[in-house]
This record gives structure tokens, C-alpha cells and sequence, in this order.
């Protein structure tokens, strides 16, 4: 069973970021801005979300 998804866009850049936010849109899968990457809902991708959420777009897929 997978379990919710997450449509997750990157709408910011990563350049002059923190290097642990930098490495957050790594984990995520994101490299470009305005890519979308579908991920799992589980409590580690979540994390990672709310830790950079001033750049990101997040919907319920």
C-alpha cells in the first residue's frame, strides 16, 4: 500500500540557500525551477517540506 502522494513544485530558487535547505530539494528530487516531482506522504518527506516551504508549492495528488 502506498499511501497518499504529494505533487511538490519548486517555485524559488536554491542558489544562496542554505546548504541543508540545498540538500532538502536534492532529497525531494528537485533540481530546476517550476520541476514537480511526485513523492510519497511519509513523515521524512514531510519534514523536508516544512522545513523549505518558502519555496515550494505543495498539492495533494
Amino acid at each position: 500500500m502506498l499511501g497518499k502522494k504529494l505533487s511538490v513544485m519548486m517555485i524559488k530558487s536554491k542558489h544562496g540557500r542554505l546548504k541543508s535547505h540545498q540538500q532538502c530539494l536534492k532529497g525531494l528530487g528537485l533540481s530546476r525551477i517550476r520541476q514537480v516531482v511526485d513523492v510519497i506522504d511519509t513523515p521524512e518527506n514531510r519534514g523536508m517540506i516544512n522545513k523549505i516551504a518558502y519555496m515550494l508549492k505543495v498539492e495533494e495528488v
